[in-house]
Order: structure tokens, then C-alpha cells, then sequence
């Protein structure tokens, strides 16, 4: 008998998936515990994304989620169907705008899973951009370099052909707000929230299924369903499950910097856009209070610092200061402050950059992983297809044989969810980059 001690499930993990596969496990009925390590929901590695909302990625399945994702954000509070006391989290619906480069294939290939994926977008001639963006240099920086090395800042000739904006597509301002919403939404529906209580172990019957969790202060909590949404820690989680033996698919965390510089012009946070620029290798966009923010796509000039999420340094490097350089490329007009201001925080990044959604090796153990960088504009949508997967494989399904298909409550297209299993081979078709 289930007893407000003893919860059917407990989602390790309370930032924005973790968050809304509680909501979505007790939407359908399940008694429903969330913990985290951290003081509150969203406050850990979901505080420091920069939340961007797209619909264009490396694949058409991935892309077609990340269509049915962008409709939660629009409809955010009929999604949520409760009022939360610090209101709701706010989309900005700016359209993000891709550069055509060499690196992306001045996006043909792009195009062609975008029509197949169903996405709206348009073709920008470099007038358009000129037009919506004055300020930009549109002439080629490629390829992106450290501000040591020889050529930086120097053109290389040519100049961008045009790009591909994106209408659905914009950023929400504040993730943690986010977060904060899913959970009042969760507990309307009788879920329960537990903060900093740290999952140290995780405990199995002696049939091998698993049997709930104990935390740091040595209290065991039983439940016949296990979910791991704990982020960078997610690959600790996983090993404390004994969840790693059939996994193709392994995740780590890499340390990530983001700077937060003053915006090119005034009143930006109205008129600026998303912005993906593999020229470069940055991605850009608005944010509140004259800011832009300049993040990394990953180009081989930037060096992947894999790290232990509880020991890693929070300390800036060059790598902001480097991102932004390059961002000034594109944007002279850019001001490059002395002491340049933003986050350092961990992703939670699997071989292909592709998430796992998926059940694993343990019976009643699940796990959503890999998710950091390019799902935060997908977690209510994961969160949904989370909850149909474990709903289906505690009814009996065996997802691995026969996969679960979830169908989107907006867009009405079916999803496999095989395409996120743990048993995958790396998806080769994969930017293998932040873009996912």
C-alpha cells in the first residue's frame, strides 16, 4: 500500500526535466517524490542555461521533438494549468537566425530535414540581415581561432551568403522561474519536493529490481520506480544503480563558461534574435537588462574541459574572454568590458550529444541523461514522453524489443523513443556540438 512515506516513484533530480517528468509521472497517477541535492528547484545546472527555445537540429526526429517542444513554451501557462505565486516564466519569441557557412553546408541538408521535419523558416538574403542587424560585419572569419593565433580577426575572404531565420524559435528569460512553475504544477497534483537531500545510493530487492534510494543522512526511502534526471551527476547515478552494463551510449560532464557582455545596441532585448553563427563558432542572444549572451559551438579551437561536477573550478578561463572575441568579429561594435561578467557550470553531454531516454539494464530504474546544452527548450516534452515510457514498461511493454511511441499532444506526430535509447549506435548524423 502506498503511504505518503513510501511514493511509487522518486525522479532523482528537480531542474527543468526533472521537474516536468514529476508533473508528468503524477499526471498519471503516480505518487511521486522529487529530491535534490540543491536548495531548490532549478538551481542547479537548469539556473545557468541560457534557455534557448529552437526547432532546427542535426536530424529530423530530433528536430521534430524540438518542434513539439517549442508549443509547451508558447502555451506555458495552459500547459502548467496552475497559478504559481512568483508567475509564470516568460517565453521571448525572437526567432533565431542561422548563418549559412561552410561548416553547416550553407544548411541545404538542413533545409531538407526542416521540410521533412514539418518546420516553419525563411531564406535571408545578407540584405535581410543587414536590414534587421546593421551592425553586423558580414564578411568570413572561418576558420574560428584563439585570439593568439596567427589570422584572428583577420577575413579570409568571401562574405556570409545569407542565412535561415526561424520564427518558432526565442529564449525564456528565466529557467529557474521555469522550474519553480513545473513544480507548483507538480504539487497541485500530490507530488512532493525534497531539497538538499543528496542520493548517495540506491539500493536493490533481491530480485534485482530496484527498491528506492538512500541519502546522506542515511535514510532509505523505498519506491518500485527510479528516475535519473540528475544532470552532470547523472553518470554517478547511473554507476550507484549498477545501471552502466549495457550502455552504448556513456555520459560525462563538461565544464561550460557563458559571458554576458553589454548588447550592440540599444533596446536589443526587443529587437535582437537568436543567433547561430558556425563562422564564428558562437551562438548568441538577447537578454534582459542590455545584455547578450555569447556561448561556444564547440568549434576545435575550443578545448573540452571534462570535469567532476562536485570538485570542478567555477572560475572563468580564456574561453569566455575568447567567445566573445570572436563574437566581436562579427560585431565591432561589440564592448568588451575588462572583467567580463556570466556563468560557469557543468553539462551533462553523452557521446553524441544526443540525450538517453530510456529505461535501463535494472527493472525499475529509468533514467533521462545526457540532456545538457541543447534539451532545456525540450524538457516539458521530455518530461511527457518520459512518463509514457515508464508508464508502458511498468504496465509490461519491453521497450527494448517492442519501442514505446509516444504521441505529441500538440503537433499530433508520433515519436519512437527508440531514437533515445541506451542501446544506440552514436548517431553519426550528429553536429556532435552544443547544436545537438
Amino acid at each position: 500500500m502506498t503511504t505518503a512515506s513510501s511514493p511509487d516513484a522518486i525522479v532523482i533530480g528537480a531542474g527543468v526535466i526533472g521537474a516536468a517528468t514529476t508533473l508528468e509521472l503524477a499526471r498519471a497517477g503516480l505518487n511521486v517524490l522529487c529530491l535534490d541535492r540543491n536548495p531548490a528547484a532549478g538551481y542547479g545546472s537548469t539556473s545557468s542555461s541560457c534557455a534557448v527555445i529552437r526547432t532546427f537540429y542535426s536530424t529530423v526526429e530530433a528536430s521534430a521533438f524540438a518542434r513539439e517542444g517549442y508549443h509547451y513554451w508558447k502555451r506555458w501557462p495552459e500547459y502548467l494549468g496552475v497559478e504559481d505565486e512568483r508567475g509564470f516564466a516568460r517565453f521571448h519569441e525572437t526567432g533565431c537566425l542561422v548563418m549559412k557557412t561552410a561548416a553547416n553546408g550553407h544548411l541545404a541538408a538542413m533545409l531538407e530535414r526542416m521540410d521533412e521535419a514539418g518546420i516553419a523558416y525563411e531564406r535571408w538574403s545578407p540584405a535581410d540581415i543587414r536590414s534587421r542587424l546593421p551592425f553586423m560585419d558580414l564578411r568570413l572569419y572561418a576558420p574560428p581561432r584563439r585570439p593568439e593565433e596567427d589570422g584572428f580577426g583577420e577575413p579570409t575572404g568571401g562574405a556570409i551568403e545569407g542565412a535561415v531565420f526561424f520564427p518558432q524559435a526565442g529564449y525564456v528569460s528565466d529557467p529557474q522561474l521555469a522550474t519553480h512553475n513545473l513544480q507548483r504544477a507538480a504539487e497541485a497534483r500530490g507530488a512532493r519536493f525534497r531539497f538538499n537531500a543528496c542520493v548517495t545510493a540506491i539500493p536493490r530487492e533481491a530480485g534485482g529490481r530496484v527498491a528506492g534510494v538512500t541519502l546522506e543522512s542515511g535514510q532509505t526511502i523505498r519506491a518500485r520506480v527510479v528516475v535519473n534526471v540528475a544532470g552532470p551527476h547523472s553518470a554517478k547515478v547511473n554507476a550507484m544503480a549498477g545501471a552502466l552494463a549495457d550502455m552504448r551510449i556513456s555520459t560525462r560532464a563538461l565544464k561550460r563558461e557563458v559571458a554576458h557582455v553589454p548588447a550592440p545596441v540599444a533596446d536589443y532585448e526587443r529587437t535582437g534574435l537568436v543567433i547561430s553563427d558556425s563562422d564564428i563558432g558562437c551562438y548568441s542572444r538577447p537578454e534582459t537588462g542590455g545584455k547578450i549572451l555569447i556561448g561556444s559551438e564547440d568549434p576545435p579551437c575550443d578545448t573540452r574541459q571534462w570535469v567532476d561536477p562536485e570538485t570542478f573550478d567555477r572560475s572563468f578561463t580564456d574561453q569566455v574572454r575568447n567567445q566573445v572575441l570572436r563574437a566581436a568579429q562579427r560585431i565591432p561594435s561589440l564592448a568588451i568590458p575588462n572583467a567580463i561578467q556570466g556563468v560557469v557550470d557543468c553539462y551533462d553531454v553523452s557521446d553524441d550529444w544526443m540525450p538517453v531516454y530510456d529505461r535501463s539494464c535494472v527493472p525499475g530504474f529509468y533514467m533521462a541523461v545526457g540532456t545538457s546544452g541543447n534539451q532545456f527548450k525540450n524538457g516539458p516534452l521530455s518530461g511527457a514522453a518520459m512518463a509514457a515510457l515508464i508508464t508502458a514498461c511498468e504496465g509490461g511493454q519491453d521497450h527494448d524489443r517492442d519501442p514505446v511511441r509516444f504521441i505529441g499532444r500538440w503537433t499530433g506526430r508520433a515519436f519512437d523513443l527508440a531514437f533515445f535509447s541506451r542501446l544506440r549506435s552514436l548517431n553519426e548524423a550528429s553536429s556532435f556540438s552544443v547544436l545537438g
